[in-house]
């Protein structure tokens, strides 16, 4: 035998295997090297303040020099595109469907070491034995409250530090759990007849914080499983009081305790319901719904702000969020069939009710399965990340329902409903792939006439796929300054957070009565002088379109997210920047609810171009604006919407494209592909018809964009984009390409392939404002 160090890893390989597979070894460590120094690469530098990533390495670069580690071998795990499926063994392999109850205990017991693995790191077993002292009792009224010591582990080291608040009787008492900074929370239940049960595991007083060092290095739990296993020593507790109800015992806490309260009840049964409140990602919303094109906490900021929340590996995961086993809806289902509620806010910044909506239903057949649907559910307050005593009276409505103490059941209303198979129904649409041509993606067009007599078909199949715009009439706007609005917290309050005026650049709030499109609300933000007038009267303008951002429209959150510096600088630039929530996000949330009711034969997409259309008319009467020089810009959904904008609006001057495309027609198994069109978010439900058909797509994105030709178009392309692969990017626009050269105007495609994910980084605005012509 030999031993060989491979960058820190120390490997015992047999002299045969040396000799047979030492190059293969090699090759295969030195491929895994290259993305953990990517990974290494794309990270925001770690927060430590809020934490270092284990106890004897303070960053994530430090952990991987420590032990070598290395991300899986992604090629040879299998790509999970939608949410995994938590009644399938094996999956993305045999897809054996779980049919019994063995096989449901096989499939749990699979969950949980996923989970501990990549997520919250290796948890010690239950101390065989715990030693409790009260620390202090007083009776308050006709209420006990009892503050408790709990002593277990390796010598009694470990603590947990409990306060008791129990109401008058003998019991036994149903028990509601939260932790240390909740303590309000625990009031308002033990009026409503519960055992308050607050305990030291959070950040105000969090007594797990020192199992790090009793446990290290056999246990590597993060810091959610070091308070998940200060939770269950909790319950351990409770089980010997004979005064608690042990089949009544419930869980809640908020944000990262919301986190805890979810991973607890998943891996400790003796939890009977537990409610989620904001917990956002790795809460309610899962990983691969929390990518940066959802505009929240996605799993580089939320790793890198919080390094020591969850296991360093997780991080390896950063832009293939597919290929991860598991997800939140793991943890979810692990809960069934006890109770179980998911609680975020319409507008919460940290997450997205469609996000959360979309782990429900892939949880609830468990639920079914075991026989208990009743016991999950949602629900959606209208506000940001905060709650009010009221939220808290609904959770507690939530328990007694569950434990059946009241008949009350918690109702929630679905903000997306959108499913294909309904929409095929609503419509009446009924369309045979087969009954088109099969394409390979290239343009036949030999000449620039030939072109021209091509493109009038390219925009007809377009719109026919966009479905039937219902008849309208153009708004022309509010035309000049005197009649700009109140702005949108006239209506709405301040539940989202936009871009905000600066000495140098001021803003035109546009509202109904003197608004654009059909009563829409949007904002101008232009370059000022002294006295806040726009610096000119001919000002160029960017539309800029948002991603999938469904709580909060263009209202992009903080750190890596931000958009203020992007609009402060294309202002500076000398450019108006114009932004508006699509509809069926931000303050538009609700009005995607019963779209296709309202309208089954148009599509999403078709109103978001419509509302662009209404955006440009608008701008091209506004004073101060240049109605000659209208240019889209937008990121991955924004993206989508700016390139149909443009190929079928010839008064928009230029697009910007950002991780936006890939054509359909080269749909690969590791992207979204149609179905985030057709199924997924309903775009575009036509393309449904297409699924397994897509070469008989009658248009797709080469044409579209060749149409804008010769308009600039401006693309960046992620090379590790997993909703985009880059070659079919590649592809499509050599063949854009050939149409700009039949104008003559190669040089207005331009296009970057960055080593980089699907996001929008900072480097990239700064290309796309490189890009933008001088005014």
């Amino acid at each position: 035998m030999k031993r060989l160090a491979i960058l820190g890893l120390s490997l015992t390989i047999g002299v045969s295997t040396l000799a047979r597979g030492f190059p293969k070894l090699m090759e295969d460590t030195t491929k895994l090297a290259r993305i953990r120094d990517w990974v290494i690469s794309v990270l925001p530098p770690d927060h430590t303040p809020y934490g270092t990533v284990s106890p004897v390495d303070k960053t994530f670069a430090d952990w991987v020099h420590r032990t070598g580690a290395l991300p899986p071998d992604f090629d040879a795990m299998p790509s999970i595109v939608s949410l995994p499926h938590p009644l399938i063994l094996d999956e993305g392999r045999k897809n054996t469907p779980v049919k019994t109850l063995a096989q449901w205990q096989q499939k749990k017991a699979q969950l949980r070491k996923d989970l501990e693995y990549y997520i919250i790191g290796s948890i010690p077993p239950a101390p065989e034995k715990m030693e409790s002292k009260i620390l202090e009792e007083v009776k308050e009224g006709e209420v006990i409250r009892r503050i408790v010591e709990l002593s277990f582990g390796p010598g009694n080291q470990a603590k947990m530090t409990i306060e008791l608040m129990i109401p008058p009787g003998q019991g036994p008492f149903p028990v509601f759990m939260t932790q240390w900074n909740h303590r309000e929370w625990a009031q308002i239940a033990l009026r409503r007849g519960y055992i308050g049960c607050v305990y030291a595991a959070a950040d105000i007083k969090d007594d797990t914080e020192a199992y790090t060092q009793i446990w290290w290095p056999q246990y590597d739990f993060s810091r959610l499983g070091r308070r998940l296993y200060g939770t269950s020593r909790v319950v351990d507790y409770l089980y010997q009081l004979p005064f608690v109800d042990k089949e009544k015992i419930a869980l809640t806490g908020h944000s990262r305790n919301g986190k805890l309260s979810l991973m607890t009840a998943a891996f400790d049964e003796r939890i009977k319901a537990v409610i989620t409140s904001s917990a956002g990602t790795g809460g309610e919303l899962p990983w691969r719904y929390c990518s940066y094109y959802y505009d929240v906490e996605d799993l580089a900021l939320l790793t890198t702000s919080q390094p020591t929340w969850f296991h360093p590996r997780l991080r390896f995961f950063v832009g293939r969020e597919h290929k991860l086993p598991i997800d939140q809806n793991s943890f979810m289902a692990l809960v069934a069939p006890r109770g179980l509620m998911l609680s975020t806010a319409q507008n919460e910044h940290a997450s997205n009710v469609w996000g959360m909506e979309q782990a429900y239903h892939t949880t609830l057949p468990v639920f079914q399965f075991l026989g208990k649907p009743e016991n999950f559910t949602m629900r959606v307050r209208h506000s940001k990340h905060g709650v009010n005593a009221q939220d808290l009276e609904d959770y507690i409505d939530f328990f007694d329902y569950v434990f059946g103490r009241s008949s009350y059941k918690p109702v929630y209303k679905f903000f997306n409903t959108y499913k294909f198979e309904n929409w095929k129904q609503q419509s009446g649409e009924a369309v045979d792939p087969t009954r088109y041509a099969v394409r390979d993606g290239r343009i036949q067009a030999s000449s620039l006439t030939a072109w021209e007599q091509t493109k009038p078909h390219v925009l007809s199949q377009l719109r026919w796929l966009l479905g039937t715009e219902p008849p309208g009439v153009k708004n022309p706007g509010p035309m000049t300054m005197e009649k700009k609005g109140r702005g949108e917290d006239y209506v709405f309050g301040s539940f989202i957070t936009r871009p905000t005026a600066t000495s140098k650049m001021k803003i035109m709030p546009i509202n109904p009565y003197f608004g654009f499109g059909d009563n829409l609300y949007g904002y101008v933000y232009y370059p000022a002088d002294e006295k806040g007038n726009p610096i000119r009267k001919d000002l160029p303008v960017v539309v800029y379109l948002h991603e999938f951002d469904y709580s909060k429209g263009f209202g992009a959150m903080g750190w890596q997210h931000k958009i203020q510096w992007f609009f402060e600088k294309l202002t500076a630039k000398g450019y108006a920047v114009f932004a508006f929530d699509m509809a069926g996000f931000g303050t538009r949330l609700e009005e995607g609810i019963r779209f296709y009711d309202r309208y089954p034969n148009w599509s999403k997409m078709g109103k978001l171009l419509a509302d662009v259309r209404s955006a440009v008319d608008a701008l091209e009467n506004l004073e101060f604006i240049d109605g000659k020089r209208i240019y889209l810009m937008g990121y991955s959904l924004g993206a989508k919407v700016g390139l149909m904008s443009a190929a079928l609006d010839t008064r928009v001057a230029g697009v910007f494209s950002v991780a936006g495309f890939a054509p359909w027609r080269e749909v690969s198994l590791d992207a979204e592909g149609l179905q985030v069109y057709s199924h997924l978010h309903g775009l575009i439900p036509k393309l449904g018809f297409f699924v397994g058909h897509e070469r008989h797509i009658p248009v797709d994105y080469p044409e579209i964009i060749a149409s804008i030709a010769p308009r600039p178009v401006w693309i960046i392309a992620p090379e590790l984009d997993r909703n985009h692969p880059v070659a079919a990017v590649r592809s499509a626009l050599e063949e854009v390409g050939k149409v700009y050269r039949l104008y003559g105007a190669s040089n207005m495609l331009t296009h970057v392939y960055v080593n980089d994910y699907n996001r929008f980084s900072a480097e990239m605005q700064q290309q796309l404002l490189d890009w933008l012509p001088q005014p």
